[in-house]
This record gives structure tokens, sequence and C-alpha cells, in this order.
């Protein structure tokens, strides 16, 4: 399945935002404002980009995804879901002791998550394994990985980057989610990680930047970015967090905190009207 119209796919993205509120609500806890801002970006690469199949879900030859910043798990849930890994109900069972769907992903309990995930900082390394394997079993896989900007922070993930460099990683498409909020405000307030450009390319990155919520500039990008040879690709998508909701954009209150029912009715009637 590959979905070329833009209006179809923007359409899937914001189905996707309504099973995050749908998920985060019926938890009563859960990280909507980071799961929010990444909706675009993974309904690109699952329903446009990536080689997977929902029927196959295990298959060798899928490419692979590592969500780095694990606590965005209803995003990723929300389109699996969506894709058909499995069923769309499910997602009211979000971080229900004795559900699948659990507050970070777990490889080992949802078809259709490639990792898990959690520990801030560690995905890079992961994908970068993933990316090594693939060139080593001549497999032709690639694998994307997606990290907070205030996870950048971490400095497990600058060694990761010099290894990206170091093996040629052209396989690997790393992906930042630039909204500048973090759990305790603004990431250039709390430690910033600025100009995340001209780093990445220190490290040996070719760096591109994209608006995150801009679907035809979204399958551009990425479309570009396989064809880059020898070194690995960062793709800084500049996005909004809580994108979508009107009272969670850009604050960073809707980090880690579930919308009460006023507040819930408001998110999904103003989600229904994109």
């Amino acid at each position: 399945m590959k979905i070329k119209d833009v209006k179809e796919l923007q359409k899937i993205a914001n189905n996707v935002r309504i099973g995050i509120i749908e998920a985060v609500y019926a938890a009563k806890s859960g990280h909507p404002g980071g799961s929010l801002s990444i909706a675009d970006i993974l309904t690109v690469l699952y329903f446009n980009q990536m080689n997977i199949d929902e029927t196959k879900p295990q298959d060798k030859s899928r490419d692979r995804l590592v969500l780095s910043k694990g606590h965005c798990a209803p995003a990723l849930y929300s389109v699996l879901a969506e894709r058909g890994f499995f069923e769309n109900g499910l997602l009211k069972t979000l971080r229900n002791i004795n559900g699948n769907l659990q507050g970070h992903p777990d490889m080992n309990k949802i078809l259709g998550v490639d990792m898990t995930t959690g520990s801030l900082g560690q995905g890079l390394s992961v994908a970068n394994g993933m990316a090594m394997a693939s060139k080593l079993g001549k497999e032709g896989i690639r694998v994307y990985c997606i990290c907070g900007d205030g996870e950048i922070q971490e400095g497990q993930i600058w060694e990761a980057a010099m290894t990206s460099s170091h093996y040629k990683l052209d396989n690997l498409c790393l992906i930042i989610d630039n909204n500048n909020l973090q759990i305790d405000g603004n990431v250039d307030e709390v430690m910033s990680i600025y100009p995340i450009n001209e780093k990445l390319k220190s490290f040996g990155f070719e760096v591109m930047n994209v608006d995150g919520h801009n679907i035809q500039e979204l399958i551009k990008t990425f479309e570009q970015a396989k064809k880059i040879k020898g070194k690995p690709t960062a793709i800084i998508a500049n996005t909004i967090k809580g994108k979508g909701v009107s009272f969670m954009e850009n604050q960073a209150g809707w980090h880690g905190k579930a919308p009460n029912e006023e507040e819930y009715k408001i998110a999904i009637k103003d989600l229904s009207t994109q």
C-alpha cells in the first residue's frame, strides 16, 4: 500500500490525531503533545514511504522504525491501528495494566512495533545496529529513527551519531521532532541544542529541513533522503507540539497530561472540523 494522494494522507493524519486523543483520554494519562506533533510524519512513513505489509508484520525484509521518543507511543499505536495492524478500538486500552498498549511501545506485545523504547537517548544506537545488520546481510532495509529535540540533549545520541557517520549508514534516516518544547519548557532555555543543523553536519550527516506538518514536503524530503549515498541522513522536522488541538498547541503543559471530559470534547471537535 502506497498512498500518493495528499488529501487522503492528510485525512489519515487527522484520524491518527483523533486516535491519540481517544487513547490518552481513555487512559487518563499519557503524552498527547509530542504525539500530535509527529502524526503527519508517521502517516507519511507508514502510508507512503516504508516497505511494510500489515499482513506480514514480521517480514524480515520490512523497513524498520525506532520511536526513540517512546513516551509518544499513542502516535505510533494510532498509526498502526490506521494501517490495520490491530483493531482501532484497542486504542482505548492504552496503559491498561492487563493490556498490550503500554505507556511505552513493547515489541514483544504489539505486532508492528520494531523496537521497545522509552529510555530517552537510546533509539539511535539501536537504529544504527539495524542499519548495520541490513548492510552486512545485504537486505536492503531502510531504518527510520524519530527523536525528540529535547531528547538529543542526551550524550548517547551524539556517540550514536558518530557511529552512524563512521559506518556510512546511508540506509539510516534520523528524524528530529523539532517542536522546541520539552517537559520543563522551551528546549532552547532548558538546554539549547541549537543549531541542530550545523551540529549534525559536523557529525557527518546530510541534513535536510522540512515543515513537519506539510505532507507534500515530507514526501519530497524523504524521497531526497533515499538518494543520499555514503552517509546517514538527518531530517529536522519543524513541528508544533499539540498540533491540531487549539488549547494544546505550543503548550509545554500538555507534554504529559490527559484532557478532562470538557477538554476531550473540545479536542475532538477541533479535529473533527479539520
